[in-house]
């Protein structure tokens, strides 16, 4: 549409407030909008000077605008939002979300059932959340079943069903995990006060439920009975012990909703942070991609729209680093120079920051964001320079973890059409192996890891890598043939330095292209079964769950063991110490306890 075409229609665009929407000539909606005064906001594409060259293409393509007027701005906005979701036009912000998020179901039904589920369905039920860590709703639902004894079973549990006596409790009831409605040993006002405790700690509102059972707990007590005191205390103590690992950041907030964003090249991301009762209990960032020439503002403000719908938020205090247009009623907008309020804006900052540089990292080297064509070509090219038999639609990768020659463990990453599937991802203590022996370590893990799949008829993989040279292979291999696989499957080794794959039994490695998709895939798996072993080592360490060889010594406790690590950095060099040098370090009296120790005969001594 030109300017002068436009020019003949203005005077009959609604100065009220409302949306328009621009079809191209084959009547396809390529965009909508809002605005306070439709004609204003309209003409404004026609006379201003737009710098974006899209902004250009979208005027050029404008043949029929439409509109509809509605009462306020805030209708506008919501009406605007809801048309852009429902048609998706190609010059709107796209909001690139697909995710589907779990909930905690109440079931509506008699003594209902709480559950996680994905699919949220229109059947009178109360879905709580969403939430974006299954992790999270597990540790809740854990914690629930710990705490509030509820029902699991699928029995119609109906006032005449109880009154007929058609059912009979189950273990479950003699464990104390429910408290045996079915036979009508708990009343339906009972059972109702646990939901609604429910309620309370998923909402992060844990006062009145601690409150309730300190009331309680002083009850049984008053009446002298301890044992029912004694329970109520180990459930306060639950309690208290979970709102400690809750992220507070103020018990004087209530309910704030934090939002942060970050503009690079042609995509933002926006943060959420939800805090109810003074503790963050959402955290969620998203992708957008403007199409036009809008401002951080613009598209903050329909960020701001989508998450507090999906997360269903009810926070009258919003949280921004600027100020913005938002059409939304009773809502109090601050912008924090100081205080617990900015620390809580810059830790949003702080994570939309991590998000872009994990998106970057992802699209430099992982087939994130490819189709589905694009990322069997990647496979088909793994398939073809590594001559596999099967397209490697399945891959996993295990690697061996030490720390200063001590500490074994090793992990095992899961890759599904060139893509990382953590629910999949395996951790493994070494249980058989005595000292330091990564060929022993690497033949039981991988030994370990398919007996299990054999043994549960689960998928095999089209490729096994071993993050090591021809000695870890090897290891592997055996491993291989103790379990059957040889035949099923295709193993290589990965050279930790060179980048060199070799095949069992070759004596030569083949050696990818450089810049090639297939070895920049490979790449990819070996950096992320680092990653993950190192992640597990670290967090076995710092749990303490290690004993190196120096504190099986007798005479020798943790910290003159930790302080000759770090001095020498590994039991090998500490072996090999005179003991003049141990004298110095550690006294007389214990440099001859680990000296001797390792120059004398002694068969309960681990060895590497």
């Amino acid at each position: 549409m030109t300017t002068e075409i436009f020019q003949k229609i203005i005077n009959t665009i609604p100065t009220q407030p409302g949306i328009y929407k621009y079809f191209d000539d084959r009547n396809e909606l390529i965009y909508i909008g809002k605005a306070k005064n439709i004609r204003k906001r309209v003409s404004s594409y026609f006379t201003k000077t737009f710098t974006g060259y899209k902004t250009h293409e979208l005027v050029k393509k404008i043949h029929k605008i439409e509109f509809t007027i509605v009462d306020t701005e805030q209708d506008a906005f919501l009406l605007e939002n809801s048309l852009i979701k429902q048609y998706q036009p190609k010059f709107n912000i796209n909001l690139k979300d697909d995710k589907t998020y779990p909930y905690i179901v109440i079931k509506n039904e008699p003594f209902p059932r709480i559950f996680l589920t994905r699919n949220k369905i229109n059947d009178g039920s109360e879905y709580l959340g969403p939430f974006t860590s299954v992790g999270r709703v597990r540790e809740l639902l854990s914690f629930i079943k710990e705490f509030i004894p509820l029902r699991t079973c699928k029995l119609n549990l109906t006032e005449q069903n109880i009154l007929k006596k058609k059912f009979k409790v189950c273990l479950e009831y003699h464990l104390g995990n429910c408290k045996g409605p079915c036979e009508g040993l708990q009343s339906k006002e009972n059972y109702e006060e646990g939901l609604q405790q429910i309620r309370q700690i998923i909402k992060g509102n844990l006062g009145p439920v601690i409150q309730r059972y300190k009331e309680e707990m002083n009850y049984y007590s008053v009446q002298m009975q301890f044992e029912k005191a004694a329970m109520m205390k180990k459930k306060l103590e639950g309690l208290e012990d979970y709102q400690s690992r809750s992220v507070v950041v103020s018990k004087s907030f209530a309910n704030l909703d934090v939002f942060s964003i970050l503009r690079e090249n042609d995509a933002a991301y926006v943060n959420y942070l939800m805090v109810q009762n003074g503790a963050i209990i959402q955290t969620h960032t998203i992708t957008l991609e403007p199409k036009l020439d809008e401002t951080d503002a613009e598209i903050l403000a329909l960020a701001i729209t989508e998450l507090r719908k999906k997360f269903n938020s009810e926070a009258n205090e919003i949280i921004l680093p600027f100020s913005i247009e938002y059409a939304g009623e009773d809502l109090i907008f601050t912008i924090p120079r100081g205080g617990d309020k900015k620390k809580l804006l810059d830790l949003s900052e702080k994570n939309v920051n991590y998000f872009k540089e994990e998106m970057k990292r992802k699209k430099v080297l992982h087939l994130e964001g490819k189709t589905e064509t694009e990322k069997k070509v990647v496979l088909v090219q793994l398939q073809d320079d590594l001559h596999l038999p099967a397209l490697p639609r399945h891959i996993e990768c295990f690697d061996n973890s030490n720390f200063q020659g001590s500490f074994p463990v090793a992990a095992m990453v899961y890759f599904k059409n060139g893509l990382p599937d953590k629910n999949e991802y395996r951790r493994f203590n070494i249980k058989t192996v005595t000292g330091i022996n990564d060929f022993a370590s690497m033949k039981e893990v991988v030994s370990r890891r398919y007996q299990r799949l054999l043994k549960e008829e689960a998928p095999l993989p089209e490729l096994i890598i071993i993050d090591g040279g021809k000695g870890q292979l090897n290891a592997a291999v055996e491993g291989l043939e103790e379990t059957g696989m040889i035949g099923k499957t295709t193993v290589v080794g990965l050279a930790k330095n060179e980048e060199e794959i070799f095949f069992p039994g070759d004596r030569e490695s083949i050696k990818l292209p450089w810049n090639s998709e297939s070895l920049k895939l490979i790449r990819r798996i070996r950096d992320e079964v680092h990653r993950f072993g190192i992640t597990f080592h670290r967090n076995q360490r710092s749990r303490g769950t290690f004993v190196n060889e120096l504190e099986n010594i007798k005479g020798i406790g943790k910290n003159t063991a930790d302080s000759l690590l770090k001095k020498y950095k590994s039991v090998k060099k500490i072996k090999d110490l005179s003991k003049e040098t141990l004298e110095e370090s550690i006294g007389k009296s214990r440099a001859t306890i680990v000296f001797d120790y390792f120059h004398t005969e002694n068969p309960d001594k681990e060895t590497d």
